[in-house]
């Protein structure tokens, strides 16, 4: 069963990967970057600074810990106890796979990219429940299909990814409501 479900794997793979395009392969290496999404970060720091005042410590200190639990879960314990071989180090299709950047480290189940940008998107939209905290979640998935497009994540690294993600941030939102929901509800606009 788990062979065939890595066969399949490795199938949608190649053939998601294959959709390739010369003009979309630098738009698609921006949106798989790290540092390129820097200004996005500091823009949501900023905006949430400036509605929260003070308080905003406490969403600040839940981007840390949920960063932490998305990104220690993937890369952490997934990536060294599942070693599954990233597609562009894979021997058997390396040679099938269309590369757009350095391939990465050895492993790849679970994908970090998804884990962390599922998890902000889906604490931010736990949180605001809004049309922008809705595109957060495109976001994520987006960059989320980067990485198959880049050759560096099989669609089920992306998938586990997703969701140790969106667990990471309904555990977060659980100790967030837990905690200080209640000093800050009018502050959100959910009441």
């Amino acid at each position: 069963m788990l062979e065939t479900l890595i066969h399949w794997d490795e199938k949608l793979f190649l053939f998601l990967n294959g959709l390739h395009a010369d003009w979309l392969d630098p738009i698609m290496r921006f949106i798989t970057g790290r540092n390129e999404w820097i200004p996005l970060y500091l823009l949501i720091i900023i905006l949430i600074i400036r509605q929260l005042g003070w308080r905003s410590v406490f969403m600040l200190l839940g981007f840390g810990l949920l960063i932490t639990l998305a990104d220690q879960s993937a890369s952490g314990f997934f990536k060294p106890f599942f070693e599954r071989l990233r597609p562009c180090h894979n021997p058997e299709i390396e040679h099938l796979v269309h590369t757009i950047k350095r391939c990465g480290g050895q492993y790849g189940f679970a994908s970090s990219h998804a884990s962390n940008t599922f998890a902000l998107g889906t604490f931010l939209f736990l949180v605001y429940r809004n049309k922008w905290s809705k595109l957060m979640l495109v976001w994520a998935a987006v960059v989320s299909y980067s990485r198959i497009y880049a050759g560096v994540h099989y669609p089920g690294d992306i998938l586990m990814g997703a969701i140790l993600g969106v667990l990471s941030a309904f555990i977060v939102y659980w100790l967030y409501k837990k905690f200080f929901y209640k000093d800050l509800q009018k502050i959100h606009g959910l009441v």
